[in-house]
């Protein structure tokens, strides 16, 4: 892994089984023991999704394909009363210790694990002055290097969806990983997920504007909506070049930009077409949309993206973009199973599973970086009033290690509230 910038500017489940079974090759090693430091451990939570794997299979009810990842201790910063951690730990005899540092050294004192999982996304934390949910990342991340330090070795570490909820972290945790050549993966499981239909920007093309659709949460989903614009947008000539500036805008400023065409119409109509549950035909968008929120993202290269997050009209993931040539458009929707097994958790580990075998990341971290920078300065933005914000320190640039392509079906869904 390269830890620096490079420049400071329906077939049934067999498919399924087999497109897991060759994500990792024959001659690797055949199990790596891993730590889990998490938040919350509660179902259907982002600890139970990723890290269950390991115990229940990819199915979640032990009936589908066994992790190549041991999980042999968990440390869980809270115990809410829906917490499964504990009869996990029981029920599958791995121990649950009171400090992150034990938890890494077995009680020992030493590293005893050969790869960590960092998955910080439920819990009962406060939000910042911006409105993201200031999940403990640091605090763990910290503690976890204290370990990495007093024992003169490192391992391959996952940090689920952003780095951190500010800059500032996020960076301390990207420069702590190259200080220590640390190989680092971190982001969202839906990048990688289902394509519908199968699209992505030619490698090398260029590119003039993206559009992309989100919903839900501005922090959480906005920033599952930051990585599909990003994991697209990486693909372009060039490669990641940065970002010059982003501005953040609600209500009637939205309609108001919509009205002057400060974004692409062509490319939001064909985002809107990928969506399989359009707004009321006739219905003004505005009627269905109470609090709509505009992105702008401006890049260094002259690309510009736009993601809407549009409640009560949208609640999918899309996109659409338009090559400069030939003034061509590709859209897309970035599906993801919303019902146990959530398998596109299943595609996220397979990648996190070879990290852990070979010490070598599958797709850049310095997107995860970029990713998480752009949340925090367009929640700045709005917290400023819709200012335009210049952003120096994401003006670096990156190529690609990763790309995308369409996984096997999905296996059958099952209720969230199921196993």
């Amino acid at each position: 892994m390269s830890h620096q910038l490079l420049s400071i500017r329906g077939l049934g489940l067999l498919p399924w089984l087999l497109f897991a079974a060759l994500s990792v090759s024959a001659d690797e090693p055949a199990i790596k023991r891993v730590a889990a430091l998490t938040t919350v451990y509660r179902h259907n939570s982002h600890a139970d999704v990723i890290i269950s794997r390991l115990l229940l299979t990819d199915m979640l009810d032990g009936t589908g394909k066994d992790s190549l990842l041991k999980l042999v201790s968990l440390y869980t910063d809270q115990r809410p009363p829906n917490d499964i951690s504990r009869l996990l730990a029981a029920s599958h005899r791995f121990p649950i210790y009171p400090t992150i540092a034990d938890t890494l050294t077995l009680g020992t004192g030493r590293l005893a694990v050969d790869g960590v999982l960092l998955v910080a996304e439920h819990g009962d934390y406060p939000r910042s002055p911006t409105g993201n949910t200031q999940y403990p990342k640091r605090r763990f991340w910290d503690e976890m290097i204290k370990v990495f330090r007093a024992s003169g070795r490192v391992v391959p570490v996952f940090v689920d969806k952003h780095l951190a909820d500010n800059w500032a972290d996020a960076k301390h945790i990207y420069d702590t990983a190259r200080e220590l050549n640390i190989p680092l993966m971190g982001g969202s499981s839906v990048p990688g997920s289902w394509r519908h239909p199968a699209a992505d920007i030619e490698r090398e093309a260029r590119v003039d504007e993206i559009v992309v659709l989100t919903f839900g949460s501005t922090d959480h989903y906005g920033f599952h909506a930051l990585e599909c614009l990003q994991a697209v947008a990486e693909q372009r000539r060039g490669g990641e070049t940065g970002v010059r500036a982003v501005r953040c805008l609600t209500g009637d400023a939205v309609w108001a930009a919509q009205r002057e065409k400060r974004f692409d119409p062509t490319l939001f109509e064909a985002a809107m077409n990928r969506l399989s549950r359009r707004p009321s035909e006739g219905r003004p968008l505005r009627e269905a949309v109470n609090e709509p929120i505009l992105w702008q993202v401006e890049y260094l290269d002259g690309l510009r993206a736009t993601v809407l997050e549009l409640n009560g009209a949208v609640s999918e993931w899309t996109g659409a973009w338009r090559y400069r040539n030939d003034r061509r458009i590709e859209s897309t929707q970035f599906w993801t199973q919303e019902a146990r097994p959530a398998a596109h958790f299943t595609l996220l580990l397979n990648g996190v599973e070879k990290m852990m075998l070979t010490g070598q990341p599958g797709r850049n971290v310095e997107r995860t970086l970029m990713t998480s920078g752009l949340l925090d300065a367009l929640l700045q933005s709005r917290t400023e009033g819709g200012a335009r914000k210049e952003t120096p320190h994401l003006q670096f640039s990156y190529q690609p290690i990763w790309r995308w392509q369409q996984p096997p079906p999905p296996p059958a869904s099952r209720p969230w509230g199921e196993q």
